[in-house]
């Protein structure tokens, strides 16, 4: 069960002229590329029968539709049309994980809520294969979404939304930096059941911090021969989040 006593991190009002507005752009479906993994843009053709393996091949794999509103599909036919249908949104723009070792899809995520006159995005609809979750290329495949969005289109806020039940997504916001703002409660029916959703954000003027301290978790040197972390990105970002405020 989610912590329901999260310390909502306090920033200050900020009712200031905006100087840089934002760039008004929205992310193309490009490439994004790292050290372990390959984002591309979700081609239901390519894709399908890899991410649906990944997705539906084990009671362990299923578990991951758990806390997404939509999702599991009875067959690859179903779940090819549901690819389809986000491949075509233009309101989303999905990416499907390709861990660069094997050559495996392995995992998707979308950029969602896109409102770039505002600079404002989200990250959501995120899923991992068991074999990816905790590693070094999903934490990667997580920080080119952000690096992209925050670095290259200089978004102003971008948005983390998940089920208030869902312990493993909210811990993945505060490893990656992101800021707890509070739950709307009876915010969504989702699958015939009630969605508490818990907020999370990181900002322009977090994003240096959390991309250096991502950058350096992420850099070959913390990890031994073995592939294990020697450090700890929780950690880190934890002991960020109680440093004195300015």
């Amino acid at each position: 069960m989610a912590d329901e006593h999260e310390d909502v991190f306090e920033r200050s009002l900020n009712g200031e002229p905006v100087e840089s507005l934002p760039s008004g752009l929205v992310p193309a479906r490009n490439v994004l590329l790292g050290t372990e993994v390959r984002l591309e843009p979700l081609d239901p053709g390519e894709h399908c029968r890899a991410l649906f393996e990944a997705s539906h091949g084990s009671a362990e794999a299923l578990e991951i539709w758990t806390y997404l509103p939509f999702g599991p599909w009875p067959d690859m036919e179903q779940f090819d049309a549901w690819l389809r249908d986000c491949a075509a949104r233009l309101d989303y723009i999905w990416y499907a994980f390709r861990l660069k070792a094997t050559g495996e899809v392995r995992g998707m995520a979308a950029f969602m809520d896109i409102q770039p006159t505002q600079g404002v995005i989200e990250i959501g609809g995120i899923w991992f294969a068991p074999e990816m979750q905790r590693t070094r290329a999903a934490t990667e495949a997580l920080f080119l979404m952000l690096d992209h969005a925050m670095s290259d289109l200089h978004y102003r806020r971008m948005q983390w939304r998940c089920n208030a039940l869902n312990q493993k997504s909210r811990n993945a916001a505060r490893r990656l930096g992101f800021k707890y703002e509070g739950i709307f409660y009876n915010h969504l029916i989702f699958k015939g059941m009630n969605r508490d959703t818990a907020w999370y954000s990181i900002l322009d003027n977090d994003w240096p911090a959390v991309r250096e301290a991502i950058g350096a978790w992420l850099h070959e040197g913390n990890f031994d021969a073995e592939g294990a972390a020697k450090s700890s990105l929780t950690e880190t970002m934890a002991a960020r989040a109680v440093a004195p405020r300015n």
